[in-house]
């Protein structure tokens, strides 16, 4: 994609090294695209412009790979800044950097659950909501996608889908509203309130899109009840993978425990648990003659 893009890149020797877990959800692919894309323009000493890395990513996965993914996870790989979450308006490319409090971190908890399902459904979902926006847009005609559409429309036309699109153009349409109720709460500091959406997020993604399965459903479940914990809900492309839990910094250690513990018990096997703060995206590291030693 960056050749047919313009860009006069060369070969290269590459070593890849990471500890982003493979399928599971936390956006392993989209850290991979632009990591090697900035390698290769860092090579070849062109300048980058991140905006259009992060579409020139999305293009391989949707045309390479064949995955109709959006740009959200490509984009926070390339413009992510640290101690901040980003807010993105996925039609112009606007965003924000919201704050987000310290006292907090982020805990992904894998399920060790990879159903092969997640790559093929995430397109049918898509061309569901695609067939949604297609029969919505026969009396809304300013509607091009549903995030043009008010959840007071759907429910007025919902005569026009069947039961299966209009669950799933419920979820997109009430997920949206979530996204900008979730940033109010963030720049308020209102942890509690987005802990809130983040369980509502999931029960949105369990019931009206239909994504989720028992095991995250049961770890949702047993992370909701840990004490110090404010928000779970799965995260990724669904059918297994990891759930993302919103957890007081000083009872990380306690819930991790916690939670092993008991998924295993119900599932019968441990999950791996990362411990995450926000951090920046993609960026070149030097290494120092006294690192390379080492």
């Amino acid at each position: 994609m960056l050749k047919k893009a313009g860009y006069a890149i060369s070969g290269a020797n590459i070593l890849i090294d990471s500890n982003v877990p493979l399928g599971a959800g936390l956006s392993s692919s989209a850290a991979l695209e632009v990591a090697i894309g900035l390698s290769l323009l860092g090579i070849a000493g062109l300048a980058v412009d991140r905006k259009q890395l992060a579409l020139l990513c999305q293009r391989a996965e949707n045309e390479f790979v064949g995955a109709r993914c959006g740009i959200m996870d490509q984009f926070v790989c390339s413009q992510a800044k640290s101690d901040t979450v980003l807010l993105l308006d996925c039609r112009s490319l606007d965003y924000q950097l919201l704050p987000f409090d310290p006292k907090f971190a982020l805990v992904a908890c894998n399920t060790m659950v990879k159903h092969e399902l997640a790559s093929n459904e995430y397109n049918h979902r898509r061309a569901e909501c695609e067939e949604g926006v297609r029969r919505l847009a026969k009396v809304l005609p300013n509607v091009q996608a549903l995030r043009d559409v008010k959840l007071s429309e759907l429910e007025t036309h919902r005569n026009w889908l069947t039961e299966v699109i209009y669950k799933r153009c419920h979820h997109v349409i009430s997920e949206n509203e979530r996204v900008i109720q979730g940033a109010n709460c963030l720049k308020g500091n209102d942890m509690p309130g987005f802990g809130q959406l983040m369980g509502a997020s999931h029960r949105s993604l369990r019931d009206d899109y239909e994504v989720s399965c028992l095991e995250l459903d049961v770890m949702v479940e047993i992370a909701s009840k840990i004490e110090g914990v404010f928000g779970a809900r799965m995260t990724g492309g669904g059918f297994g993978g990891c759930t993302i839990n919103l957890v007081r910094t000083e009872k990380v250690d306690s819930f991790c425990e916690e939670v092993a513990s008991k998924y295993a018990q119900r599932i019968g096997q441990r999950p791996e648990i990362y411990v995450s703060h926000p951090v920046g995206g993609a960026e070149e590291v030097s290494l120092t003659d006294t690192a390379l030693k080492a």
